[in-house]
């Protein structure tokens, strides 16, 4: 892979975003990690996904070189196969933001489970001002800090510092540039400690809800509860071991 490093950590997956200087997503780069994360769907024991960069930006978005009349619809479409890709998968993803977040690249940062931010990073979705749109923040933004939020930030296409994501939910943790490794690696201990396969399903539950009304969201959790969880050999094993007084033995199963 030309553009991105793709490695696997103690049970989870991280995909470092490489091309310098900006980490410009271009047709290419974008179909590696799509490549990277369609890897994952048979590896149970992988149980994260972390996004991060090699750069001192995150990303500066899609590359406005491919977006012509020519190319515009593979671009949108290998786009588009990595948050498909993303959500298939049902893995917990994780951003480590360390600088900015552009374009597509906010997108595919805010886009994630969770958000970590270097104090320094910054967000923002310019597409306006040539005269397009940012198709996913479209869709998500609203859900993420609501309509009204979500046009401002979109009609403006006007950056915010990583404190005013924290405080509109955005992100999830800002932290000093120098400790966003760190945070990164210890959040992913925790994660990891758990079964993937309970992870997926508690993911699958919650996304299952989304736009429901409350009874129709807990119908849809509760199914997923009787039949998928408790399918699962890691539901029982955890349960037993609670009875037992001892740490559950995963068999990612």
């Amino acid at each position: 892979m030309r553009f991105i490093l793709f490695e696997k950590i103690d049970n989870y997956a991280r995909i470092t975003l490489n091309r310098p200087p900006m980490n410009i997503m271009n047709i290419e780069m974008m179909s590696e990690i799509s490549e990277a994360l369609e890897s994952l769907h048979n590896e149970d024991h992988i149980k994260l996904i972390v996004f991060s960069s090699a750069c001192k930006v995150f990303s500066a978005g899609v590359d406005m070189a491919d977006h012509t009349p020519q190319k515009v619809f593979q671009l949108l479409d290998t786009f588009h196969k990595i948050f498909l890709s993303m959500s298939e998968i049902g893995k917990p993803t994780l951003a480590a933001v360390n600088g900015a977040a552009l374009g597509g690249g906010c997108e595919l940062a805010t886009f994630c489970d969770i958000v970590f931010a270097s104090d320094n990073a910054k967000f923002a979705q310019p597409e306006i001002k040539v005269g397009v749109f940012p198709s996913i923040a479209t869709v998500m933004f609203p859900f993420l800090v609501g309509r009204k939020k979500a046009m401002e930030l979109i009609l403006t296409g006007e950056p915010i510092e990583a404190r005013e994501a924290l405080a509109l939910g955005l992100v999830n943790r800002v932290v000093p540039a120098e400790k966003l490794d760190g945070a990164v690696k210890e959040f992913a201990s925790k994660v990891t400690l758990g079964s993937g396969p309970v992870l997926q399903t508690m993911k699958r539950a919650m996304l299952s809800g989304e736009g429901l009304s409350f009874q129709d969201a807990l119908k849809r959790a509760q199914d997923i509860y009787l039949n998928q969880l408790m399918a699962l050999e890691d539901a029982h094993e955890g349960l037993t071991a609670f009875l037992e007084r001892r740490a559950p033995v995963w068999k990612n199963k």
